[in-house]
């Protein structure tokens, strides 16, 4: 093994990277992104109840939950840096974590393109021949 490849494994795994504050800007950023899924969690619930798309509502039944449970744990992770809480605080579980809300955010896009449509009201024509013309035997 090379020795770029090894540091960059002990990067990745390092069981506590340490020298993180609370007045860091990243640290300041990725709270408060985190707190923003949580928000985001409350304000689709509420948008949900208003959805009269029986469609968009079935669909869109689970972006709450992710939405709090991403930002719940993203949260858990930037505590845990800066306080230097080992193995929690591993950079490795923010790889998880990216490469778990892309992938629900492909599948999510993925089930929207391919199953929301909407019904078009059917114009009724009102034929007077159509009495008068054979029907379908039973």
């Amino acid at each position: 093994m090379s020795n770029t490849l090894l540091q960059f494994f002990s990067f990745l795994f390092w069981p506590n990277p340490g020298n993180a504050t609370y007045q860091s800007p990243k640290a300041i950023a990725l709270m408060a992104f985190c707190v923003l899924l949580i928000v985001l969690a409350v304000l689709i619930s509420f948008w949900r109840r208003r959805l009269r798309n029986h469609i968009t509502k079935k669909l869109s039944r689970s972006w709450a939950s992710a939405s709090f449970w991403f930002g719940l744990t993203g949260l858990i992770f930037v505590i845990a840096r800066v306080e230097q809480i080992q193995f929690v605080s591993m950079r490795f579980l923010w790889v998880i974590w990216i490469a778990a809300a892309a992938f629900y955010l492909f599948l999510q896009i993925r089930l929207f393109r391919m199953r929301h449509y909407e019904v078009l009201p059917k114009e009724v024509s009102l034929d007077p021949r159509e009495k008068y013309l054979p029907k379908r035997k039973r």
